[in-house]
């Protein structure tokens, strides 16, 4: 954002700068017309960030001083084709602008491949909490990978380790690999197609680390999802079978062979489903089962290991 009175020439550099530059009355004025035709402003100022390029400060800084002069690298008219077929059919701003902000990174996204949530973050902290004391991984999964979120995650903060991601979906896998590659860490992870375990089948017994935001909503709830995610989000992703539990039991039957001696499993699940998910987790002879909450202060996440190996 350039500040000088409004109606001030351009200098050859911000002449010279993509995108469109207009005045920043202009802006706000346009800004307030969209937002008149429905939808929230934090939603609509996030698609100007991501899509039209207008940062969050800068937007901040213009409403204190709308007089400063503005450059718009995506442009108004892209931004407000995007708002209107959120507005119009319910899209979700992620799609749309092909990008979702997660921790400290800036993932690619698209129908087909569930869009990060804001509380998977935690996963990723989990994980160094509770290996503390103990040496690094050498061999990590992430399974149900998605957009490949909690691979790029791991890949950068264990650059020593090797790492398996797993999904059932193809779109899926493709999406995770373009985020692999989109942080330079597409030689580091392995991408394998299958149905959890039986994906990773020479790794077992050898697994130091496995992350998993599986599907756990129950197949009953689906119906009475928000419309952004109920109608755009892919239900494989999300349906979790009767009682939410289907993939969770999956994973937490698998999971003592699979594992190396000593080695984590951390699940997130349904903000209901603590107690049937630590129970399950030591029905199957794991050891060290403990829950954790999410931003909310509700239990989200369960974490259990394999047992050591007793001399």
């Amino acid at each position: 954002m350039i500040c000088r009175p409004a109606g001030s020439a351009s200098s050859p550099a911000t002449q010279a700068l993509p995108g469109e530059g207009l005045e920043g009355q202009e802006l706000l004025a346009w800004r307030r017309r969209l937002l008149g035709l429905g939808g929230r402003s934090v939603d609509f100022d996030w698609l100007l960030d991501l899509a039209g390029g207008l940062r969050s400060n800068a937007l901040q800084k213009l409403l204190l001083s709308p007089e400063c002069r503005v450059w718009l690298p995506g442009g108004r008219a892209k931004v407000e084709a995007l708002w209107r077929r959120h507005l119009s059919h319910g899209e979700p701003l992620q799609y749309l602008a092909g990008v979702c902000p997660w921790r400290d990174l800036e993932l690619a996204v698209a129908p087909g491949v569930l869009i990060p949530r804001q509380e998977t973050e935690l996963l990723v902290d989990l994980a160094w909490r509770e290996n503390d004391g103990r040496p690094p991984a050498s061999l990590w999964a992430d399974m149900g990978t998605g957009s490949g979120c909690l691979a790029v995650a791991l890949a950068r903060a264990l650059p020593a380790a090797a790492g398996l991601a797993v999904d059932l979906s193809e779109p899926a896998l493709e999406q995770a690999a373009a985020n692999l590659a989109r942080h330079g860490l597409a030689d580091r992870v392995e991408l394998r197609c299958g149905d959890w375990w039986q994906a990773l089948q020479p790794w077992w017994g050898r697994l130091e680390l496995v992350l998993a935001n599986p599907p756990y909503i129950p197949t009953g709830e689906l119906a009475h999802l928000d419309p952004l995610v109920r109608d755009h989000e892919p239900t494989l992703a999300l349906d979790g079978g009767p009682d939410g539990l289907s993939a969770i039991r999956s994973l937490v039957a698998g999971a003592f062979v699979a594992l190396a001696p000593g080695g984590l499993l951390l699940l997130e699940h349904h903000h209901d489903q603590s107690p049937a998910v630590l129970a399950l987790l030591q029905e199957a002879g794991l050891e060290q089962v403990r829950s954790h909450r999410d931003l909310e202060g509700v239990f989200r996440f369960a974490a259990a290991r394999r047992p050591e190996v007793r001399r």
